[in-house]
């Protein structure tokens, strides 16, 4: 593919401006460009997806040539709404670890997360080249995946005052209706992430509003944050979405990748 054709994910000005260049490549990557095909139309990156393999590595190599690395030199880890980070060097080696977001300090290598609702968190310190991906869900949020991330920036010598962060396409408060227990489980935690939700139509049940809430988090742990504001259930055409996968009663969904890359 030429650079013409590779596929063209969605940026941030307010990040590009935060992170002032900085020598590296990083996007939003949604479902154009790709080439899978009937529920998973587009460029679907989900590996534990039920797609066709041979369509999801070669969609994952468009990202990569995308993101200007080698397809061996993009890693995203095997997520499981953890509040668990790993730090890699390179490629992993074997299975891939069970946690839920990546941070490296080595130019060339592409690090990323896959999200079809929950919130894809990118990190940069480019004053001391650190990068960090992270997939907050509303599981990962409440339990500590973003606070992590930036701990786990913090040991290669990121520091969080110099850390920006971009929160890309997350389903919105609209479209994320939820029950009283999950209500009541993040308000026992805290009274104030009330704010976070408002009345839904349905008798017990609220609207969460699931990017407010990760951008809360990240301005208390001191970083300076900024969203690009698409709705992934929203928008069909753009983006993949689990929970407008479930409401259709479909038996799968695609996974659109969000991934960041220190050039060498």
């Amino acid at each position: 593919m030429t650079n013409d054709t590779l596929p063209r994910p969605v940026r941030s000005p307010a990040f590009d401006d935060a992170i002032g260049g900085g020598r590296l490549q990083y996007g939003f990557f949604g479902r154009s460009g790709g080439v899978s095909q009937g529920l998973f139309a587009g460029l679907n990156a989900g590996l534990g997806s039920g797609d066709e393999r041979e369509s999801v590595v070669e969609n994952r190599r468009r990202i990569a040539a995308a993101l200007g690395v080698k397809d061996s030199r993009l890693v995203t880890p095997y997520q499981v709404h953890s509040p668990d980070v790993a730090v890699v060097d390179g490629p992993f080696a074997g299975e891939r670890p069970k946690v839920d977001a990546v941070v490296t300090s080595t130019p060339g290598l592409a690090i990323g997360v896959v999200t079809a609702d929950c919130g894809p968190v990118l990190f940069a310190d480019t004053s001391v080249r650190v990068i960090g991906a992270a997939h907050a869900g509303w599981r990962g949020a409440l339990t500590g995946i973003l606070e992590n991330t930036v701990a786990a920036m913090e040991a290669l010598g990121a520091s969080r005052r110099n850390i920006a962060a971009v929160l890309g396409p997350t389903i919105s408060v609209g479209n994320y209706e939820v029950d009283a227990g999950f209500h009541a489980r993040f308000v026992e935690q805290d009274a104030a992430n009330a704010r976070f939700f408002a009345p839904s139509d349905r008798p017990g049940h609220f609207r969460f509003d699931l990017p407010a809430y990760i951008l809360a988090r990240l301005d208390k742990a001191g970083i300076a944050a900024t969203t690009t504001g698409q709705c992934t259930y929203g928008d069909e055409e753009n983006w993949f979405s689990f929970r407008r996968t479930t409401h259709r009663a479909e038996p799968d969904y695609g996974r659109q990748m969000s991934a960041i890359a220190l050039q060498e």
